[in-house]
């Protein structure tokens, strides 16, 4: 998370011992690669870089009109030119903030243009990268990547880059005008600004210091907050009755965090102070420097007047002096941010369909093990020689103890992982070979745990077909034994499902994710121990449309209940990475081998729960 930066001569610029750690190679890679974002609309960064020119060029005449005004108006007694020079001095000023207006519109739409670009980029590569990486990506981590910090672009392009071109503009334009004016002065000014360097390095580190321990400890009572008031986290504390533990410890890091912002803001006040003095010290220096060239007749050009607008001018010098000193901790973070940014963009994604995949016909398609080798970890292989053939129309159970690769197996088809030995065909193609989306287009799976969006039923049905009509829904959910229920609900097809189908049951959240793959109508059928989520009333009531579901298709079921195992045209045992043993129930019952222990130990239990 990063870090608050707060205005002025604040602590912003230094770097937390992470960032230095990290702290991101600038190549010209990196930056050729980062400017290919903002080429687009280099027309529009043109018109920025004018606006912001020619303001801190007008930012200067009122300055110049203030000295004018005592030299000219006042001293001279002219009413008249006094009115003028206010009128000028106030048009200037107007002029100054209109045209700010229109560079902070400019640069704010160039920033939002270039945020929806990279966004969408974004988007699109997460989209497709393969299954692995959202099983060991932490789900934090991807939404950090598309919102805080694709939106924190926003404050390199409208911050960083365009404080850098304003602060230079405004320097070189107040030197310029400084130096014209009186060289004696500029320099008396300029002298101060060691002063506001140093006391800016030691007491910005210990309020940054400061900053660091309050973050760590808000994004300690953050996660507190997230855990404790999630609809698990706040279930699991209630039946634990652990409501005032949780206060307790919720009481003592709100009490942390705002024992460290208090202390920050005290150090903060001091260091106001102090910096108000010395930059106070820099118009009484040219105050002093001027009085002693007119008294004692040094420099006989010098009027009060140009005392007036070099003070004017000198103030205006220190702030941008301190933001450009700052530059290398701004761009260190810009780099940083962009860095994180490309990494992503950056991983491979290696599951991509071929140009001009196939497409064969796979309705009457075996689907073929040929020697399936595959591990998430090379050093602990999971399948090592897998080889089976599911001959079409043909339903297949695949039984196994827990951890023997029964889910890997099925997921090689529709290419939710690649083989890294053999390879998996259907109809003799190799399933590499195909284009993708129309693989899985004939790919049907329904999983263990059903996931629904947070939306209406029609609205998760409709993923699966989204021009499916209503009898055709009506239909599906027939099948699946869910319709009666959805008809019973005073919103009927529009009831809203919660975060995560959480307001329907488990059984009702497997019928529906059931109906959305019958609406899908695949060739190959693939059931990940889709009825565990069923108590046996649920579970009989959908085992006849799921046969009805297979009947002519290809099928292959992770089952756990033996009533399902039977109706298999043939069984296969999972152990060890390979196809331990094959065949029928009664025949692989006569073998007394791992399908004989596995009955007695997982099947039989449940076949006589079943029966009571």
């Amino acid at each position: 998370m990063p870090m608050p930066r707060p205005n002025g001569f604040g602590p912003r610029g230094f770097l937390t011992d992470e960032e230095k750690q990290n702290k991101p190679k600038v190549t010209k890679a990196l930056l050729v690669r980062i400017l290919s974002y903002l080429k687009p609309y280099w027309p529009q960064f043109v018109l920025v870089f004018l606006a912001i020119l020619l303001s801190a060029t007008v930012g200067l005449l009122p300055s110049i009109i203030t000295g004018r005004i005592v030299d000219e108006a006042l001293v001279g007694r002219n009413m008249k030119l006094l009115i003028q020079l206010l009128l000028a001095a106030f048009g200037t000023l107007a002029v100054s903030q209109v045209i700010g207006v229109l560079e902070s519109y400019i640069n704010a739409w160039i920033s939002q243009r270039i945020i929806f670009d990279m966004k969408n980029q974004m988007y699109n590569h997460l989209q497709h990268m393969p299954h692995a990486f959202f099983t060991s990506e932490r789900q934090g981590d991807i939404i950090t990547r598309m919102n805080t910090d694709i939106s924190g672009v926003s404050s390199v392009i409208s911050g960083t880059l365009s404080s850098i071109v304003s602060n230079l503009a405004t320097v070189a334009t107040s030197l310029v005008a400084l130096f014209s004016m009186s060289w004696q002065l500029a320099l008396v000014g300029m002298a101060v600004i060691p002063l506001l360097i140093l006391p800016t390095r030691s007491v910005g580190q210990t309020r940054w210091k400061l900053l660091s321990q309050s973050q760590a400890k808000n994004d300690e009572m953050n996660q507190m907050i997230n855990e404790t008031l999630s609809v698990s986290g706040s279930l699991l504390v209630k039946l634990f009755a652990r409501e005032e533990r949780e206060y307790a410890r919720f009481v003592e890091l709100n009490e942390d965090v705002t024992r460290l912002n208090l202390k920050e803001q005290r150090s903060g006040k001091w260091f106001g102070v102090v910096m108000g003095m010395f930059t106070q010290l820099g118009p009484l220096l040219i105050y002093f420097a001027g009085g002693w060239l007119i008294i004692r007749r040094a420099d006989a050009s010098l009027t009060v007047g140009t005392i007036t607008a070099t003070v004017a001018l000198i103030n205006r010098l220190y702030r941008p002096v301190q933001s450009l000193l700052n530059i290398q901790v701004d761009f260190t973070r810009s780099m940083a941010l962009f860095t994180r940014i490309f990494s992503y963009f950056d991983m491979k994604n290696p599951i991509v369909s071929k140009d001009n995949g196939k497409k064969p016909d796979m309705g009457q398609a075996d689907v073929c093990y040929e020697h399936v080798a595959f591990s998430y970890d090379p050093e602990k292989p999971l399948l090592t020689d897998i080889h089976f053939t599911v001959p079409a129309g043909s339903m297949y159970a695949i039984v196994g103890p827990s951890g023997s690769g029964k889910s890997t197996v099925v997921n090689l088809i529709p290419r939710l992982y690649d083989v890294l030995g053999g390879r998996v065909t259907i109809g003799g193609v190799d399933v590499r070979d195909m284009d993708l989306a129309y693989l899985r287009s004939n790919v049907g799976v329904v999983t263990q745990e059903s996931y629904l969006f947070n939306g209406t039923i029609r609205e998760n049905l409709l993923y699966a077909k989204p021009d499916a009509t209503d009898e055709e829904l009506e239909r599906a959910c027939k099948i699946a034994n869910i319709h009666s229920y959805i008809a019973a609900q005073p919103e009927g097809y529009e009831t809203l499902v919660g975060n995560r189908g959480l307001k329907l049951s488990g059984g009702e959240k497997q019928r529906l994710s059931i109906a959305r793959v019958i609406l899908k109508d695949p060739k190959i059928l693939i059931l990940d121990e889709a009825t565990s989520a069923l108590d046996s009333i649920s579970e009989n009531a959908i085992q006849e449309a799921l046969e009805h579901l297979m009947e002519g298709r290809t099928s292959i079921v992770i089952a756990h209940r033996l009533s399902t195992v039977l109706k298999a045209d043939r069984i296969l045992v999972v152990q060890g990475g390979v196809i331990a043993e094959e065949g029928t129930h009664e025949s692989l019952l006569q073998r007394n081998g791992i399908y004989r222990e596995l009955y007695e130990t997982q099947f039989r239990t449940i076949l006589e729960l079943e029966k009571k």
